[in-house]
């Protein structure tokens, strides 16, 4: 649910700045709001023909429903064959409500190229699902809907992290998908008792590598001496362009961008973590943050609810926004992430007697008593 809001709250300001936001909404925005060209969103580039907006989530969270999805049918941890075997049949041919284009299409008829990437190198390629991702273009696209691995792993970070990077491999490659362990093991860290803002970021260091771990850790020094978004949003900016590959311009990537580096990192993943910080795990002020940031604030803002969701669970998410968000997407929020609770009751359960099994052997191997 937290993830779902966030994504809605985001979709209709992508890939504008702070200023131009608060220009088109006369100042910063508080809830949801309409499309950015009104009701002209049909045509006016280079949004058209979605409309982004009005409650309506984007491929956020169709990807991470998708993956819901995938875990009920397979009712065990996952890995990247998972992806070619369960994901790939569900996007090109099971028609769905799509919000953004108001009809029922199928889900790989919305989702943006590197996600049809999954399709064309699996399904048409029949390429080994462990290294599909190579070659794609590295984003967030592999980490965006990543969250249901931090809940299936909930409260063990490490194992989410593991299993992210498994099935992000399906997706992509370098800090993309390095990116997708990091966002599900934060997921997972949120999960765990006592968990803060804080510890979240940590748990998210002690496992990310090269440029992520050094985006995340430069963004977390500036989060640290804020605690509104206004005042945070040029600083956090500031801190992660050295790793951002995109470069100032959203709609014009440099020449360097999204290819694989082990210097760099996405952005979205840093910013959201920076945000929580911002926000001290408040899901509102968290949400709001990564919205207003712009850039690629649906994807953001999807991150920073997931984890500030994982933190306080549903009772933090406003209630008039969930509401708006499942009314307006025609989406019951609540059966997926009922339908994950149960797949990850199970799941520990089976993980439990794996374990138990493996000390069995263990102690006949080395004579324990």
């Amino acid at each position: 649910m937290g993830a779902a809001v966030g994504d809605a709250l985001g979709g209709p300001v992508e890939g504008y700045t702070p200023e131009q936001i608060a220009e088109r909404h006369g100042g910063r925005v508080r809830g949801v709001v309409g499309p950015w060209h009104g009701d002209e969103w049909r045509t006016a580039r280079p949004i058209a023909p979605y409309h982004k907006g009005d409650g309506h989530v984007t491929d956020d969270t169709l990807m991470t429903h998708a993956l819901i999805r995938v875990y009920t049918r397979v009712r065990d941890h996952l890995d990247a064959y998972a992806v070619a075997d369960h994901l790939v049949p569900d996007l090109m041919s099971a028609p769905r409500w799509i919000p953004e284009l108001e009809a029922e299409a199928l889900p790989l008829q919305r989702v943006f190229l590197a996600e049809k990437w999954i399709v064309a190198r699996l399904h048409y390629g029949h390429n080994d699902p462990r290294e599909a991702g190579v070659g794609n273009i590295v984003n967030c696209g592999a980490a965006m809907y990543m969250a249901p691995v931090g809940l299936v792993n909930a409260a063990h970070p490490a194992a989410a992290y593991a299993e992210a990077l498994d099935v992000a491999g399906a997706h992509q490659s370098s800090y993309g998908r390095e990116a997708a362990g990091v966002f599900a093991a934060a997921v997972a860290a949120a999960c765990l008792p006592g968990a803060t803002e804080t510890s979240v970021v940590d748990a998210a260091l002690s496992l990310a590598k090269d440029g992520t771990r050094a985006a995340v850790e430069a963004v977390a020094e500036v989060a640290v001496r804020h605690t509104d978004f206004e005042s945070a949003l040029a600083p956090l900016r500031a801190a992660v362009a050295p790793f951002d590959t995109v470069g100032p311009d959203y709609r014009a990537p440099s020449l360097g961008a999204r290819r694989p580096s082990r210097l760099h990192s996405i952005e979205e993943l840093p910013i959201a973590l920076g945000m929580l910080l911002v926000g001290a795990g408040d899901f509102r002020r968290t949400v709001l943050g990564a919205v207003n940031y712009g850039r690629d604030c649906d994807s953001i803002a999807t991150m920073a609810g997931a984890v500030a969701g994982a933190l306080h669970g549903e009772a933090a998410v406003p209630p008039l926004w969930s509401k708006q968000v499942a009314e307006a997407s025609r989406l019951d929020l609540h059966a997926p992430a009922t339908a994950l609770a149960e797949v990850a009751r199970e799941v520990f359960a089976r993980d439990a007697q794996r374990r138990r099994a493996h000390e069995s052997a263990f102690a006949q191997l080395t004579g324990a008593r």
